[in-house]
């Protein structure tokens, strides 16, 4: 992908991000001709290694969140740009700030910790029509001054865009569905 001019990549999880990037199985020569994205969810306990290697992270979704990136960037002396990740379909199973408290943790982000927050991000219910969701993400970007929409991926990328997206996320349409974890076993 990136001998095909692909600059910008998003990660799912922190660990294998590390073990692709940080380790050098595809290189990041500077880092400065490459985007690395965190799209998946950030547990507190990974802050650190994620502000070490991500550019932006796409799923601040709370203040406890904000705070330990705040105490991360400092110690690292970098600071990932974020999106917050908006529940858009209240849906218990998923990360994301529900829309009603969206306003007060971006807010809660940028003035309490100093973070950067360019935008907003959503991944709507699968059984549900994208469009509603996409539009209530983009008005919620608007009325915070916001110019960044993270929405849409391989089967609703086109409504996004038609919604405002300003990225889309497209793995499965470029990879194929991803493999479910292996459990590992302890005695």
């Amino acid at each position: 992908m990136r001998a095909a001019g692909q600059r910008v990549f998003g990660e799912n999880r922190v660990r294998e991000a590390q073990g692709r990037w940080a380790e050098g199985l595809y290189g990041r020569p500077g880092g400065a001709e490459l985007e690395l994205r965190l799209i998946g969810p950030l547990q507190t306990n990974k802050t650190e290694d994620a502000v070490a290697l991500f550019d932006v992270i796409e799923t601040l979704d709370r203040e406890k969140l904000a705070r330990t990136l705040a105490e991360a960037a400092a110690k690292r002396g970098r600071s990932p740009r974020l999106l917050i990740q908006v529940n858009t379909g209240a849906e218990p199973q998923k990360a994301g700030v529900l829309p009603d408290a969206a306003e007060a943790l971006i807010a809660t982000a940028q003035k309490t910790y100093g973070l950067t927050v360019e935008g907003l991000m959503c991944i709507p219910p699968a059984d549900e029509p994208p469009e509603p969701h996409f539009r209530l993400l983009a008005r919620l970007a608007e009325d915070n001054g916001l110019s960044v929409l993270s929405m849409g991926m391989s089967g609703d990328y086109e409504t996004a865009i038609r919604c405002g997206a300003t990225h889309v996320r497209v793995g499965t349409a470029l990879f194929g569905e991803r493999k479910p974890s292996e459990t590992v076993s302890r005695p």
